[in-house]
Protein backbone atom coordinates (compact mmCIF):
# COMPACT_ATOMS: atom_id res chain seq x y z
CA UNK A 1 0.00 0.00 0.00
CA UNK A 2 1.44 3.41 -0.96
CA UNK A 3 1.97 6.12 1.66
CA UNK A 4 -0.82 8.19 0.12
CA UNK A 5 -3.17 5.23 0.23
CA UNK A 6 -2.30 4.41 3.83
CA UNK A 7 -3.04 7.98 4.93
CA UNK A 8 -6.40 7.78 3.17
CA UNK A 9 -7.10 4.36 4.70
CA UNK A 10 -6.23 5.53 8.22
CA UNK A 11 -8.28 8.69 7.85
CA UNK A 12 -11.23 6.56 6.73
CA UNK A 13 -10.65 4.27 9.73
CA UNK A 14 -10.68 7.23 12.12
CA UNK A 15 -13.94 8.45 10.61
CA UNK A 16 -15.46 4.99 11.07
CA UNK A 17 -14.26 4.82 14.67
CA UNK A 18 -15.69 8.23 15.50
CA UNK A 19 -18.99 7.41 13.78
CA UNK A 20 -19.30 4.23 15.82
CA UNK A 21 -18.28 6.12 18.97
CA UNK A 22 -21.07 8.62 18.32
CA UNK A 23 -23.61 5.83 17.92
CA UNK A 24 -22.40 4.30 21.18
CA UNK A 25 -23.02 7.47 23.17
CA UNK A 26 -26.03 8.81 21.25
CA UNK A 27 -28.31 8.37 24.27
CA UNK A 28 -25.91 10.33 26.48
CA UNK A 29 -26.33 13.98 25.38
CA UNK A 30 -23.14 15.22 27.04
CA UNK A 31 -20.88 12.55 25.55
CA UNK A 32 -22.68 12.69 22.20
CA UNK A 33 -22.00 16.42 21.97
CA UNK A 34 -18.31 15.87 22.83
CA UNK A 35 -17.90 13.13 20.21
CA UNK A 36 -19.72 15.17 17.56
CA UNK A 37 -17.36 18.11 18.21
CA UNK A 38 -14.33 15.84 17.91
CA UNK A 39 -15.66 14.46 14.63
CA UNK A 40 -15.58 17.98 13.21
CA UNK A 41 -12.11 18.62 14.66
CA UNK A 42 -10.75 15.39 13.17
CA UNK A 43 -12.04 16.27 9.71
CA UNK A 44 -10.03 19.50 9.93
CA UNK A 45 -7.03 17.53 11.23
CA UNK A 46 -7.20 15.21 8.22
CA UNK A 47 -7.01 18.23 5.90
CA UNK A 48 -4.16 19.68 7.96
CA UNK A 49 -2.11 16.48 7.66
CA UNK A 50 -2.73 16.41 3.91
CA UNK A 51 -1.70 20.06 3.53
CA UNK A 52 1.56 19.50 5.42
CA UNK A 53 2.27 16.45 3.26
CA UNK A 54 1.64 18.41 0.07
CA UNK A 55 3.43 21.59 1.13
CA UNK A 56 6.38 20.22 3.09
CA UNK A 57 6.58 16.56 2.15
CA UNK A 58 6.24 15.53 5.81
CA UNK A 59 3.96 12.61 6.71
CA UNK A 60 2.10 13.42 9.94
CA UNK A 61 0.82 10.29 11.70
CA UNK A 62 -2.66 10.46 13.24
CA UNK A 63 -1.48 8.64 16.40
CA UNK A 64 1.19 8.97 19.08
CA UNK A 65 2.03 6.50 21.84
CA UNK A 66 3.43 8.23 24.91
CA UNK A 67 4.91 6.59 28.00
CA UNK A 68 4.30 9.31 30.55
CA UNK A 69 5.06 7.37 33.74
CA UNK A 70 8.23 5.64 34.91
CA UNK A 71 6.49 4.00 37.86
CA UNK A 72 3.89 1.28 38.28
CA UNK A 73 2.12 -0.14 41.30
CA UNK A 74 2.11 -3.67 39.83
CA UNK A 75 4.75 -6.17 38.71
CA UNK A 76 3.07 -7.97 35.80
CA UNK A 77 4.84 -10.97 34.36
CA UNK A 78 6.54 -10.24 31.04
CA UNK A 79 6.00 -6.48 31.31
CA UNK A 80 7.67 -4.81 28.32
CA UNK A 81 7.85 -1.45 30.13
CA UNK A 82 10.01 -2.89 32.91
CA UNK A 83 11.99 -5.03 30.49
CA UNK A 84 12.74 -2.02 28.27
CA UNK A 85 13.65 0.18 31.22
CA UNK A 86 10.66 2.51 30.93
CA UNK A 87 9.21 1.59 34.33
CA UNK A 88 11.03 0.92 37.59
CA UNK A 89 10.38 1.03 41.32
CA UNK A 90 11.27 4.13 43.32
CA UNK A 91 14.27 2.28 44.81
CA UNK A 92 15.66 1.63 41.30
CA UNK A 93 17.20 3.96 38.77
CA UNK A 94 14.32 5.55 36.87
CA UNK A 95 14.44 7.34 33.54
CA UNK A 96 14.39 11.10 33.54
CA UNK A 97 10.77 12.22 33.11
CA UNK A 98 9.42 15.22 31.27
CA UNK A 99 7.44 17.76 33.25
CA UNK A 100 3.66 18.11 32.88
CA UNK A 101 4.18 21.39 31.00
CA UNK A 102 6.64 19.74 28.60
CA UNK A 103 4.11 17.00 27.87
CA UNK A 104 1.36 19.55 27.31
CA UNK A 105 3.60 21.40 24.85
CA UNK A 106 4.20 18.14 22.96
CA UNK A 107 0.47 17.45 22.79
CA UNK A 108 -0.29 20.98 21.63
CA UNK A 109 2.34 20.66 18.89
CA UNK A 110 0.86 17.33 17.85
CA UNK A 111 -2.67 18.72 17.78
CA UNK A 112 -1.60 21.67 15.64
CA UNK A 113 -0.11 19.21 13.12
CA UNK A 114 -3.30 17.18 12.90
CA UNK A 115 -2.51 14.30 15.26
CA UNK A 116 -5.82 12.96 16.58
CA UNK A 117 -4.91 10.47 19.30
CA UNK A 118 -2.17 10.20 21.91
CA UNK A 119 -2.24 6.81 23.65
CA UNK A 120 -0.94 7.26 27.20
CA UNK A 121 1.00 4.42 28.74
CA UNK A 122 3.81 3.87 31.22
CA UNK A 123 4.39 2.38 33.74
CA UNK A 124 1.00 3.16 35.14
CA UNK A 125 -0.16 6.50 33.65
CA UNK A 126 -2.70 7.11 36.41
CA UNK A 127 0.22 7.49 38.80
CA UNK A 128 0.87 10.77 36.97
CA UNK A 129 -2.34 12.69 37.61
CA UNK A 130 -0.39 15.93 37.12
CA UNK A 131 0.42 15.00 33.51
CA UNK A 132 -3.10 13.73 32.80
CA UNK A 133 -4.56 17.03 34.01
CA UNK A 134 -2.34 18.98 31.61
CA UNK A 135 -3.09 16.61 28.73
CA UNK A 136 -6.83 17.01 29.32
CA UNK A 137 -6.50 20.73 28.55
CA UNK A 138 -5.63 19.86 24.93
CA UNK A 139 -9.28 19.41 24.02
CA UNK A 140 -8.81 18.71 20.30
CA UNK A 141 -7.14 15.36 20.94
CA UNK A 142 -8.36 12.08 22.42
CA UNK A 143 -6.18 10.44 25.07
CA UNK A 144 -6.79 6.72 25.59
CA UNK A 145 -5.24 5.93 28.99
CA UNK A 146 -3.87 2.38 29.13
CA UNK A 147 -4.25 1.57 32.81
CA UNK A 148 -4.36 -1.45 35.09
CA UNK A 149 -7.49 0.11 36.58
CA UNK A 150 -6.44 -0.19 40.21
CA UNK A 151 -6.26 3.56 40.88
CA UNK A 152 -9.69 4.55 39.60
CA UNK A 153 -11.89 5.86 42.39
CA UNK A 154 -14.31 8.75 43.01
CA UNK A 155 -11.66 11.42 42.34
CA UNK A 156 -10.67 9.95 39.00
CA UNK A 157 -14.31 9.34 38.06
CA UNK A 158 -14.97 13.03 38.65
CA UNK A 159 -11.94 13.95 36.53
CA UNK A 160 -13.04 11.70 33.67
CA UNK A 161 -16.58 13.11 33.74
CA UNK A 162 -15.15 16.62 33.37
CA UNK A 163 -12.74 15.67 30.57
CA UNK A 164 -14.43 13.39 28.07
CA UNK A 165 -11.38 13.40 25.78
CA UNK A 166 -9.66 11.21 28.41
CA UNK A 167 -10.69 7.59 27.75
CA UNK A 168 -9.63 4.88 30.23
CA UNK A 169 -8.64 1.57 28.63
CA UNK A 170 -8.38 -1.08 31.34
CA UNK A 171 -5.93 -3.92 30.82
CA UNK A 172 -6.97 -7.47 31.63
CA UNK A 173 -5.72 -10.87 30.47
CA UNK A 174 -9.07 -12.59 30.19
CA UNK A 175 -11.05 -13.70 33.24
CA UNK A 176 -9.97 -13.79 36.89
CA UNK A 177 -7.49 -16.69 36.80
CA UNK A 178 -5.43 -15.49 33.83
CA UNK A 179 -5.50 -11.83 34.92
CA UNK A 180 -4.40 -12.61 38.48
CA UNK A 181 -1.79 -15.04 37.17
CA UNK A 182 -0.03 -12.26 35.31
CA UNK A 183 -0.94 -9.17 37.37
CA UNK A 184 -1.26 -10.44 40.92
CA UNK A 185 -3.96 -11.88 43.16
CA UNK A 186 -7.10 -9.78 43.36
CA UNK A 187 -6.22 -7.57 40.37
CA UNK A 188 -9.08 -8.83 38.21
CA UNK A 189 -11.69 -7.99 40.84
CA UNK A 190 -10.14 -4.57 41.36
CA UNK A 191 -10.16 -3.89 37.61
CA UNK A 192 -13.80 -5.00 37.41
CA UNK A 193 -14.65 -2.63 40.26
CA UNK A 194 -13.30 0.21 38.09
CA UNK A 195 -15.32 -1.09 35.13
CA UNK A 196 -18.44 -1.04 37.30
CA UNK A 197 -17.80 2.55 38.41
CA UNK A 198 -17.26 3.69 34.82
CA UNK A 199 -20.37 1.86 33.64
CA UNK A 200 -22.50 3.34 36.43
CA UNK A 201 -21.49 6.84 35.32
CA UNK A 202 -22.15 5.96 31.65
CA UNK A 203 -18.60 6.95 30.72
CA UNK A 204 -16.97 5.83 27.48
CA UNK A 205 -14.25 3.29 28.31
CA UNK A 206 -12.45 0.36 26.80
CA UNK A 207 -10.43 -2.72 27.65
CA UNK A 208 -7.06 -3.87 26.43
CA UNK A 209 -6.38 -7.61 26.29
CA UNK A 210 -2.92 -9.06 25.81
CA UNK A 211 -3.46 -12.10 23.60
CA UNK A 212 -1.27 -15.16 24.12
CA UNK A 213 -1.44 -18.78 23.02
CA UNK A 214 -2.79 -19.62 26.48
CA UNK A 215 -5.77 -17.22 26.50
CA UNK A 216 -6.42 -16.96 22.75
CA UNK A 217 -9.56 -19.12 22.58
CA UNK A 218 -11.10 -17.48 25.64
CA UNK A 219 -10.53 -13.80 24.86
CA UNK A 220 -11.57 -14.09 21.21
CA UNK A 221 -14.80 -15.95 21.99
CA UNK A 222 -18.23 -14.37 21.57
CA UNK A 223 -18.99 -15.18 25.20
CA UNK A 224 -16.02 -13.11 26.37
CA UNK A 225 -16.92 -10.15 24.15
CA UNK A 226 -20.58 -10.42 25.21
CA UNK A 227 -19.51 -10.17 28.85
CA UNK A 228 -17.45 -7.02 28.24
CA UNK A 229 -20.24 -5.51 26.20
CA UNK A 230 -22.76 -6.16 28.98
CA UNK A 231 -20.38 -4.44 31.41
CA UNK A 232 -20.57 -1.29 29.29
CA UNK A 233 -17.28 -1.65 27.41
CA UNK A 234 -17.42 0.20 24.08
CA UNK A 235 -13.83 -0.38 22.90
CA UNK A 236 -11.80 -3.60 22.82
CA UNK A 237 -8.14 -3.53 21.87
CA UNK A 238 -6.39 -6.85 21.31
CA UNK A 239 -2.63 -6.56 21.76
CA UNK A 240 -0.71 -9.58 20.50
CA UNK A 241 1.85 -10.58 23.10
CA UNK A 242 5.43 -9.61 22.25
CA UNK A 243 7.90 -11.68 24.32
CA UNK A 244 10.38 -9.59 26.27
CA UNK A 245 12.02 -12.55 27.98
CA UNK A 246 13.22 -15.82 26.46
CA UNK A 247 11.16 -17.77 28.99
CA UNK A 248 7.92 -16.30 27.57
CA UNK A 249 8.61 -16.94 23.90
CA UNK A 250 6.13 -19.83 23.94
CA UNK A 251 3.28 -17.41 24.71
CA UNK A 252 3.63 -15.50 21.43
CA UNK A 253 1.00 -16.25 18.81
CA UNK A 254 2.06 -18.62 16.07
CA UNK A 255 1.11 -18.61 12.41
CA UNK A 256 -2.07 -20.59 13.06
CA UNK A 257 -3.31 -18.19 15.74
CA UNK A 258 -2.44 -15.13 13.67
CA UNK A 259 -4.43 -16.47 10.74
CA UNK A 260 -7.36 -17.36 12.99
CA UNK A 261 -7.19 -13.91 14.61
CA UNK A 262 -7.89 -12.28 11.26
CA UNK A 263 -11.00 -14.43 10.78
CA UNK A 264 -12.17 -13.75 14.34
CA UNK A 265 -11.77 -9.99 13.90
CA UNK A 266 -13.80 -10.03 10.69
CA UNK A 267 -16.61 -11.87 12.47
CA UNK A 268 -16.54 -9.62 15.54
CA UNK A 269 -16.67 -6.39 13.59
CA UNK A 270 -19.65 -7.65 11.64
CA UNK A 271 -21.45 -9.06 14.67
CA UNK A 272 -20.74 -6.33 17.26
CA UNK A 273 -21.86 -3.13 15.61
CA UNK A 274 -21.85 -1.22 18.89
CA UNK A 275 -18.31 -2.10 19.97
CA UNK A 276 -15.10 -0.70 18.46
CA UNK A 277 -12.66 -3.60 18.01
CA UNK A 278 -8.98 -3.04 17.18
CA UNK A 279 -6.12 -5.51 16.87
CA UNK A 280 -2.46 -4.53 17.24
CA UNK A 281 -0.26 -5.23 15.38
CA UNK A 282 -2.61 -7.58 13.49
CA UNK A 283 -4.50 -4.80 11.71
CA UNK A 284 -1.22 -3.65 10.16
CA UNK A 285 -1.45 -6.50 7.66
CA UNK A 286 -4.17 -4.51 5.89
CA UNK A 287 -2.17 -1.27 6.03
CA UNK A 288 0.83 -2.28 3.97
CA UNK A 289 3.04 -3.29 6.87
CA UNK A 290 4.23 -2.00 10.22
CA UNK A 291 2.93 1.48 11.11
CA UNK A 292 5.77 2.42 13.47
CA UNK A 293 8.52 5.02 12.99
CA UNK A 294 6.06 7.74 12.02
CA UNK A 295 4.29 5.81 9.28
CA UNK A 296 1.13 5.68 11.39
CA UNK A 297 2.53 6.47 14.83
CA UNK A 298 5.71 6.68 16.85
CA UNK A 299 6.51 6.30 20.53
CA UNK A 300 7.69 9.04 22.88
CA UNK A 301 9.54 7.79 25.94
CA UNK A 302 9.30 9.37 29.41
CA UNK A 303 12.38 11.49 28.66
CA UNK A 304 11.09 12.67 25.28
CA UNK A 305 13.04 10.17 23.19
CA UNK A 306 11.43 9.52 19.80
CA UNK A 307 11.30 5.77 19.28
CA UNK A 308 9.79 3.71 16.44
CA UNK A 309 7.48 1.77 18.77
CA UNK A 310 7.17 0.80 22.47
CA UNK A 311 8.43 -2.66 21.46
CA UNK A 312 11.46 -1.11 19.72
CA UNK A 313 13.00 1.28 22.28
CA UNK A 314 15.76 2.73 20.08
CA UNK A 315 16.19 6.44 19.52
CA UNK A 316 18.43 9.00 17.87
CA UNK A 317 16.12 12.01 18.37
CA UNK A 318 14.32 13.80 21.18
CA UNK A 319 10.98 15.53 20.85
CA UNK A 320 11.85 18.22 23.41
CA UNK A 321 14.91 19.24 21.39
CA UNK A 322 13.47 18.88 17.88
CA UNK A 323 9.72 19.23 18.33
CA UNK A 324 7.19 16.68 17.09
CA UNK A 325 7.63 17.55 13.42
CA UNK A 326 11.41 17.56 13.74
CA UNK A 327 11.42 14.15 15.43
CA UNK A 328 9.56 12.72 12.44
CA UNK A 329 12.74 13.45 10.45
CA UNK A 330 14.70 11.00 12.62
CA UNK A 331 17.49 9.32 10.59
CA UNK A 332 16.57 6.04 12.29
CA UNK A 333 12.96 6.34 11.16
CA UNK A 334 14.19 7.01 7.63
CA UNK A 335 16.46 3.94 7.70
CA UNK A 336 13.62 1.74 8.91
CA UNK A 337 11.41 2.89 6.05
CA UNK A 338 14.19 2.48 3.49
CA UNK A 339 14.95 -1.04 4.74
CA UNK A 340 11.21 -1.82 4.57
CA UNK A 341 11.20 -2.87 8.23
CA UNK A 342 8.19 -0.59 8.43
CA UNK A 343 5.81 -0.53 5.50
CA UNK A 344 7.17 -3.81 4.20
CA UNK A 345 5.73 -7.31 3.91
CA UNK A 346 3.75 -8.12 7.05
CA UNK A 347 2.56 -11.61 7.91
CA UNK A 348 1.58 -10.93 11.52
CA UNK A 349 3.41 -10.44 14.80
CA UNK A 350 5.71 -7.54 15.67
CA UNK A 351 8.00 -6.79 12.71
CA UNK A 352 10.40 -4.52 14.60
CA UNK A 353 10.78 -6.81 17.61
CA UNK A 354 11.81 -9.60 15.28
CA UNK A 355 14.58 -7.37 13.81
CA UNK A 356 15.83 -5.67 17.00
CA UNK A 357 19.47 -6.63 16.44
CA UNK A 358 19.39 -5.13 12.96
CA UNK A 359 17.80 -1.94 14.28
CA UNK A 360 20.42 -1.60 16.99
CA UNK A 361 23.09 -1.88 14.30
CA UNK A 362 21.44 0.97 12.36
CA UNK A 363 21.99 3.28 15.33
CA UNK A 364 25.72 2.59 15.23
CA UNK A 365 26.17 3.21 11.50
Amino acid sequence: MSENNIQSYMSDAIRRIMTKAYRNVFNNPIEAKAVWRLQQVFLKSEKRRAAIKEGEGVEIPPFLICSISTSCNLHCKGCYARSNGIAADASENQKVSLTPDQWKDIFEQASSLGVNFALLAGGEPMMRRDILERAAEVEDMVFPIFTNGTLIGPSYISFLKQHLNMVPVISIEGMEHSTDERRGKGMYKRAMLSVEMLHNEDLFFGTSITVTKENFDLVTSDAFVDNLRNLGCKLIIYVEYVPTEASTQHLALGEAELKKMESVQSHQREHYKDVIIISFPGDEQHLGGCLAAGRGFFHIGPDGSAEPCPFSPFSDSNVVELGVKGALGSPLFHKLRKARLVGGEHSGGCALFEHRDEIESMLNE
